[in-house]
């Protein structure tokens, strides 16, 4: 089989600071070449993307997304808090991402003319447009058409938005049809530490990213070529509540080996919350929205506090309160979102899919084809909300550890106990069927309103930066600005700015992007 260089290090680090070459383009590594035969190159850069994906996302656009807070045993945070948003902040992704699609790209060029290894192209696709999605949802125009040309462009130039998506576009169904004509192309198996090989999953997870993008349009372009063709492909099917797209590698409870979500938000290895437990805690919006509509995930999406009280009791601060209330009179993280520090790694849930499906269904958008797509948009909904239900294990308890009798996560002071997913479906089913705005469908006079809500609620966490996107293109739900009395803007920021590589690698080309305010220069899809 043919050997392929790769960037051993981009792998599994976050991010990947300069080079002396246009450093969009990171084949090879001159000072760390090694070589690698396909399956080490997709594990390794599989990997790679969930830990982009898992490790800053949720907590920095958490914050904006209505989900946490900074805690106020810290200093505030200008970035989060007063919108102080400068070339330096919040932007690590943009140098995490091209070094990772980098190497999907390089894997996919090696692969193309060998029709054996048909998956392994099919799959590079799919992460090339997955990551670029995140790069566009973040910054608008990005360099797309000219990237991973260093032999010829040192400088790239910048494509629009728009049509990075609908190149996008393209390119999924051209992944969805190489699989579906490669019956016999070699199985990634183990290297794929998605679906284990299984490429029906990679068509549902093609399919839904191609979902994600005709929907973000659909708002302000509902006749767009991306939403009138999701017919195409429509038999391809979508992700659901048995389907999802969740990378594991082997994580294992030791330094540098959890799962990435855990080792950010949860617990190191001898128990001890995590500086992103301590710091992040809930945001009064989210627990009072939980409590207002009955819905039990608040004890999952969000811990206890300490045992020094006497009743198990969630609270939260007010987003940018300059007395925000420290560690002990708030709520980390719950234990629905942090399982274990071997729980596999989502880069795409079910919900999510759902609820996709369930908005396209409720504008009339042609996404019949396949059998498990539900038929109306209130079975969609209801669902997303089940498969929800059951990802954080709605329905466990949680007792005080001097009570405890058993139990499998350690949240600070209690012990917790997973329940079944029967007991966490029925609970759904419960929840659903509640007459209240927003919850159950028939009571709900927005179904757009309701199905963007409930989205919300099931994003917490995990997948903060689509609910920040969902928040800019929908306005649901109203989720308040900061009450940082130094606050810049009235309003949260409608995106984040370049980074300072690209002000000093890349200056006449971004010069050509304007004058960009993190205030009004809006991503194309966004009201």
């Amino acid at each position: 089989m043919k050997k392929f260089i790769l960037i051993v290090a981009a792998f599994f680090a976050a991010g990947i600071s300069g080079c002396k070459k246009d450093y969009l383009s990171l084949e090879v590594n001159p000072n760390a070449p090694s070589v690698g035969t396909p399956a080490l190159v997709l594990a390794g850069a599989l990997s790679a993307s969930t830990n982009i994906v898992q490790g800053t996302y949720p907590a920095n656009f958490g914050v904006w997304a209505g989900y946490f807070t900074t805690s106020g045993n810290y200093v505030p945070n200008q970035t989060l808090n007063q919108y102080q948003l400068t070339n330096t902040s919040l932007n690590g992704d943009w140098g995490s991402w091209y070094a990772n699609l980098t190497n999907y790209n390089t894997l996919q060029k090696a692969t193309a003319s060998d029709a054996t290894l048909a998956n392994y192209t099919a799959i590079c696709m799919i992460m090339k447009a997955y990551g670029f999605q995140m790069l566009v949802d973040n910054y608008n125009d990005i360099p797309y058409s000219q990237a991973f040309q260093p032999s010829t462009i040192l400088f790239p130039a910048y494509d629009k938005g728009i049509d990075v998506y609908h190149d996008l576009g393209k390119q999924l169904d051209a992944a969805i049809a190489l699989i579906q004509k490669s019956p016999t192309a070699v199985s990634p198996g183990a290297s794929d530490i998605v679906f284990g090989g299984n490429m029906t999953g990679w068509l549902k997870f093609a399919n839904s990213i191609k979902l994600r993008l005709a929907m973000r349009m659909s708002t302000k372009l509902a006749g767009d070529p991306l939403v009138t063709d999701l017919a195409s492909t429509a038999s391809a099917g979508y992700l659901d509540g048995t389907t999802q797209a969740i990378a594991n590698p082997g994580y294992s409870n030791t330094t540098g080996k959890q799962n990435p979500y855990w080792g950010s938000y949860g617990f190191d290895p001898t128990n001890n919350p995590v500086f992103g437990s301590v710091y992040y805690r809930a945001n009064d919006f989210a627990v009072t929205m939980l409590n207002n509509f009955n819905d039990p995930r608040v004890g999952q999406l969000y811990a206890p506090l300490t045992a020094a009280y006497p009743a198990v009791t969630y609270r939260g601060n007010v987003f940018g309160d300059p007395n925000a209330k420290g560690d002990v009179n708030t709520s980390a993280t719950g234990p629905g979102l942090v399982q274990s520090p071997t729980q596999g790694a989502y880069l795409f849930t079910g919900a999510e899919s759902l609820f996709l499906q369930a908005e396209a269904l409720n504008d009339g958008f042609n996404i019949a084809g396949a059998a498990t797509t539900p038929a109306t948009a209130q079975a969609a909904y209801e669902a997303g909300i089940t498969a929800s239900f059951v990802q954080v294990q709605a329905g466990g308890t949680t007792v005080a550890a001097s009570t405890a009798t058993g139990g499998s996560v350690q949240t600070v002071g209690f012990v917790y106990t997973a329940p079944s997913a029967t007991t966490s479906t029925a609970l759904a089913v419960t929840y659903y069927s509640q007459a209240i705005n927003n919850v159950g469908w028939a009571a709900s006079t927005n179904k757009e309103q309701a199905i963007i809500t409930q989205k919300w609620i099931a994003l917490n966490g995990l997948f903060a930066f689509e609910a920040y996107n969902e928040f800019r293109r929908t306005g649901f739900p109203a989720i308040p600005a900061s009450i940082d009395p130094a606050k810049v803007n009235a309003t949260t920021p409608v995106r984040v700015l370049y980074p300072l590589s690209e002000l000093s690698t890349n200056p006449t080309n971004l010069g050509k992007e304007g004058t960009i305010s993190p205030f009004t220069s809006k991503i194309f899809w966004a009201q």
